[in-house]
């Protein structure tokens, strides 16, 4: 299945997401990120959704463009966010604060190692961490991202990526 039988896939009534879908997955449609970018970040966002369907066409639209370990960092990105977001979510959200003094004890070191650029790891991390939902992620990630000089709207662009691919994930199931 390729991209524009995932897009046939989405009901005419949800056209929108097909759009959306076509725009995003673009230089033009993701301000100021690069092809690479914008692919490590809809294959970590669809790896986060666990729709097998698109991440299987996904990693076929991919594979020209990616290199092997921009292919594993972003399936890292996912993995990690994975456990982070659950952890660090229920700590943000109990309301016994003293569970954010605790140690987290939880091994990360893919964070300081990704395989790929700092950036371009941190911007699929948040992305996942927006489909996750948990906010604290989203401040840390954003926070080393704009510290890095990364511009307001690569984020934005990361952000409407992953919800466009949670949309479609939705939609084509």
């Amino acid at each position: 299945m390729s991209l524009d039988d995932i897009k046939a896939r989405i009901p005419e009534e949800l056209r929108d997401i097909r759009l959306n879908l076509s725009t995003v997955l673009t230089e033009e449609g993701a301000a100021d990120l690069s092809l690479q970018q914008i692919y490590g970040i809809a294959l970590a966002s669809v790896y986060a959704l666990k729709n097998t369907e698109l991440t299987s066409e996904m990693l076929k639209m991919v594979a020209e463009y990616l290199q092997p370990n921009e292919i594993a960092a972003a399936k890292s990105a996912a993995t990690i966010m994975a456990m982070n977001n659950v952890y660090y979510r229920f700590v943000h959200l109990v309301s016994d604060q003293s569970f954010a003094a605790l140690p987290a004890k939880l091994r990360m070191n893919v964070l300081a190692n990704p395989g790929v650029s700092k950036m371009d790891f941190e911007l699929s991390c948040l992305a996942v961490s927006a489909i996750n939902g948990c906010g604290m992620c989203m401040d840390a990630h954003m926070a080393e991202l704009l510290k890095a000089g990364v511009s307001k709207l690569a984020i934005q662009s990361a952000i409407r990526i992953a919800a466009v691919m949670h949309a479609s994930a939705v939609a084509i199931t």
